[in-house]
């Protein structure tokens, strides 16, 4: 089944399920979206350690309660490790595709509510790609510019960066748009064949090295 996701009206990115080889008990059972058992602190710092230096995320669950207890769960899992930065415009820095396969597709159909949008999506913040009313899964975007329109289009940011907001500037852009509206890659083949596809055609994007978090209060 192939859908295809929307930052905005004129700017896709694919999500496709399928070809997913059945993962070994150990790995499908730490990969699996967790049950929330453990509460999600009110405001926590996601870091990322990417190839070009350390993002620092300051993340409020008041601003879009479902949207950070998900990617709470995702980075306690370790989801967002080794993730691509498979889209690098003008406009937005897009990842959140697991390199492995099998791991993306047991999280890209835990589907979200959506939450009310109370942040401007001004450069900086960080919110979900998705396709529509209740279909926010793992894929999120940096907004690198003052992105005011997408508020009215139901992107409700989670967090903003806090230090770093360089690095993510320098993350290789030169590939371009992602497919098909561009050269860049195709995002329902990283689905299918993971960082495979990506170091074999796009050798050079940035990535996340390691994704931690840290309690503030």
């Amino acid at each position: 089944m192939r859908k295809t996701w929307w930052l905005a009206v004129s700017a896709a990115v694919s999500l496709a399920l399928g070809g997913c080889s059945a993962p070994d008990e150990s790995k499908k059972e730490a990969a699996k979206p967790a049950a929330k058992v453990e509460k999600t602190p009110d405001v926590f710092q996601a870091v990322f350690e990417t190839s070009k230096g350390q993002v620092a995320i300051e993340v409020h669950r008041a601003w879009a309660p479902e949207g950070v207890d998900h990617f709470y769960a995702l980075l306690k899992t370790g989801f967002y490790d080794g993730n691509r930065f498979f889209r690098v415009t003008r406009n937005y820095v897009q990842f959140g595709i697991n390199g492995d396969p099998t791991t993306n597709g047991l999280w890209s159909t835990a589907r979200l509510p959506d939450d009310k949008v109370k942040q401007s999506n001004v450069k900086g913040t960080l919110s979900y790609a998705h396709l529509g009313a209740n279909t926010r899964t793992t894929q999120l975007f940096f907004n690198m510019k003052n992105n005011k329109d997408l508020d009215k289009q139901g992107f409700a940011p989670l967090g903003k960066v806090i230090a770093g907001m360089e690095v993510v500037e320098r993350l290789y852009s030169a590939y371009g748009e992602i497919a098909p509206r561009g050269q860049g890659p195709d995002p329902s083949k990283i689905e299918v064949q993971g960082n495979t596809y990506l170091d074999a055609k796009f050798p050079r994007l940035d990535f996340i090295k390691k994704a931690t978090y840290s309690v503030i209060y």
